[in-house]
């Protein structure tokens, strides 16, 4: 299959079609995917994000792969719902250190009616500082993803981990049928949507098909599309798995490229266990966006200084967003850091 035609945005993928991608030989399948992406992305732009835990550990759900979930001893902290002002100055050094997207993710089932305001007046705040904002809440309703639309929130990641099949294994608090409603509130509401899955779990080549599958033939592509390495955390029933072949995880994010072409591939959790060559490939195989900052969540992430020499050494560049004035942005931070200081947003979600 030549670049060109496997450029053509599909909906209408089948498992046959996408294992015959998998098993294409490897330089093939890179210089296709390469192709694709040189049609809808300047191959030496990456997409730079940063990664906020704005409440941490408890989670009520049985996710295997989550050092987060409070089903399992992994000597993870608990920690309250983050004040409004604390992760406006967070996003801030984000900004300072090149990032172009604020991401917030809070260990949920979903957000509660107590949590929804202070919530809102945080994409409100980041948004304030010219950052796009995105935020994995858990599971939504249609009114939580009208409010967040409303409030300004770009992006909403709910990633489908695994295929259908597999995904019982995994986790069992929550449907995949709930996740795929989830994406399509989303889309409703306008705002984008952030969706991916994990390797690495002990699933078979189908079942990363499937998930790409189920990705891909959405009636809309997901515009981020990130792909984890599981991090294996003691105390999680899946500690123990195999590590995943780097060349198949390079294979991953290639027919993820040609089979969402204009989304953004991100190379997401587990980037800190790669060896510089490893993100280069990946990079060629048409990843175009990372997390940034020391950590993802929970667990580490490669430092921000560390991944601009890597940049630099590969002639790679941030990709850019439209920005205004340094002096307005620097106003908006102000502004906003006053208003919440004076506010009244300093409460214990647990409470």
């Amino acid at each position: 299959m030549s670049a060109t035609a496997a450029s053509v945005t599909r909906h209408d993928w089948s498992l046959a079609e996408v294992k015959a991608l998998f098993e294409q030989p490897f330089n093939d399948l890179i210089f296709q995917a390469q192709g694709v992406h040189r049609q809808h992305f300047d191959a030496n732009r990456v997409q730079v994000s940063t990664l906020l835990s704005i409440k941490t550990g408890a989670c009520p759900e049985d996710c295997k792969y989550c050092p987060q979930s409070g089903h399992y001893n992994t000597g993870l902290d608990k920690e309250k719902l983050m004040e409004v002002q604390k992760v406006l100055e967070a996003a801030a050094d984000a900004k300072a250190i090149g990032s172009t997207r604020f991401c917030m993710g809070a260990a949920w089932k979903h957000p509660s009616a107590k949590d929804m305001p202070y919530v809102l007046k945080m994409v409100e705040g980041v948004k304030a500082l010219g950052l796009e904002t995105c935020m994995t809440l858990g599971k939504l309703d249609q009114e939580q993803t009208k409010a967040l639309a409303a409030a300004g929130l770009d992006y909403y990641n709910h990633n489908l981990d695994t295929s259908p099949e597999f995904y019982g294994s995994i986790i069992t608090t929550r449907t995949y049928a709930d996740r795929l409603e989830t994406l399509s509130y989303v889309r409703e509401s306008g705002m984008k949507i952030c969706s991916g899955g994990i390797l690495g779990m002990g699933e078979s080549l189908n079942d990363r098909a499937g998930l790409l599958i189920q990705l891909a033939n959405l009636p809309e592509h997901p515009e981020s599309v990130p792909i984890n390495m599981l991090v294996k955390v003691k105390g999680t029933p899946l500690a123990e798995e195999q590590d995943v072949d780097p060349f198949d995880f390079i294979r991953m994010l290639a027919v993820a490229r040609i089979m969402m072409p204009k989304s953004h591939v991100r190379l997401s959790a587990g980037r800190e266990q790669m060896n510089e060559q490893m993100q280069a490939l990946a990079f060629l195989a048409g990843a175009n966006s990372i997390f940034y900052g020391e950590k993802l969540l929970t667990t580490g992430n490669p430092q921000a200084d560390k991944d601009m020499l890597l940049f630099k050494r590969l002639g790679i560049q941030p990709e850019a967003r439209e920005e205004h004035d340094d002096e307005v942005h620097q106003a908006a931070i102000e502004q906003a850091l006053v208003e919440q200081r004076d506010s009244k947003l300093f409460y214990d979600a647990t409470a």
